[in-house]
């Protein structure tokens, strides 16, 4: 079959279209046919190991010290059919349309086909949405399952007000409809050309932040969900309300501290972390999506030759919502 391998640590050209083997399932997993997958930025930072310097060391010591061995085709999430199940499923048979999250320590949805654990302990997998092509569908996973995991945290209100910095990303964009789907008012924040998609969606209000600190004028918030980590921690509080929620996606060890302490001396809370995935959650998401209340962005798709292409054009920062890689003309 076709895949995208990943030879070594680096630029976009380490990615290389190569003929690899067939997978086979094991007895409590499910072969898939990729139709669809993404291209994201946790992508861009795993090939290039763009992380902290011990975050970056633990990646090295799990894929391969010099280069990815555990590892060799990335790809984090998909939509797909199953083509085969192995003996103990129960849940997934031939033919059933899938969408799902391979999860950190697996990945490998850049290729053909891929075998998912039916009941993945890092990961996520459910029957496709109904109303989703398979490019849409694969965009969900990553960007769906994160906000609803980190916006839960906060536990949104009707007539809440919400404001989401960083929103026209992988992240974003769901983080503002299930945020919408659940009552709040939603500012958005992000850069110009982003700002119609991010009204498109459902946002009440857009900042871009290049013109305006939305921390300086003067409005406070429920809820702020910091999803890219770069507005200022001080200003952030400032512009919560009391006994509201400060969340923040992948923080830094100083951003985690200080949040501790603010969580301890003040009404307001610092809530930080990464997210989890889980088939549960993701099921919700496919039910809110067939409702009408979510749908998936999509900037630009590639087929899976170009996705070093894609890859870089991820790297430039200006993607609107996601990238998506078709599979299919590749069998």
């Amino acid at each position: 079959m076709k895949a995208i391998v990943w030879t070594k640590y680096g630029l976009p050209e380490v990615l290389q279209l190569k003929e690899v083997e067939k997978p086979t399932c094991k007895d409590n997993e499910v072969l898939v046919k990729v139709h669809a997958t993404t291209v994201t930025v946790g992508d861009c930072e795993m090939r290039r190991l763009k992380y902290p310097l011990l975050t970056k060391l633990l990646v090295r010591i799990y894929v391969g010290i010099r280069k990815p061995k555990r590892i060799s085709i990335l790809g984090m999430e998909l939509a797909g059919e199953v083509e085969a199940v192995g003996r103990d499923v129960t849940q997934f048979k031939s033919g059933d349309q899938v969408f799902a999250a391979t999860g950190f320590v697996r990945t490998g949805a850049c290729a053909a086909y891929i075998c998912l654990p039916e009941k993945p302990e890092d990961g996520a997998m459910a029957i496709k949405p109904v109303n989703m092509t398979f490019e849409e569908a694969a965009a969900v996973p990553v960007g769906g399952l994160e906000a609803l995991s980190i916006l839960r945290k906060a536990k949104i209100q009707s007539g809440d007000k919400v404001l989401i910095n960083g929103a026209g990303g992988t992240i974003g964009p769901f983080a503002i409809q299930l945020a919408k789907y659940w009552g709040a008012e939603v500012t958005a924040v992000d850069s110009m050309k982003k700002l119609d998609m991010l009204r498109s969606i459902g946002a009440d209000h857009v900042v871009d932040y290049t013109q305006e600190n939305f921390t300086k004028i003067g409005e406070t918030y429920d809820v702020i969900f910091d999803v890219i980590g770069k507005a200022s921690y001080s200003g952030c509080l400032r512009s919560i309300k009391e006994n509201g929620v400060y969340l923040m996606s992948n923080p830094s060890l100083i951003r985690s501290i200080r949040g501790r302490w603010t969580s301890m001396r003040t009404s307001k809370k610092v809530i930080g972390g990464t997210a989890t995935s889980n088939t549960e959650d993701l099921i919700f998401l496919r039910e809110v999506i067939e409702a009408g209340h979510l749908q998936s962005v999509i900037d630009r798709i590639f087929p899976l030759e170009e996705t070093a292409e894609a890859h870089r054009y991820v790297e430039t920062g200006q993607k609107i919502g996601n990238v998506v890689i078709t599979v299919d003309e590749l069998e």
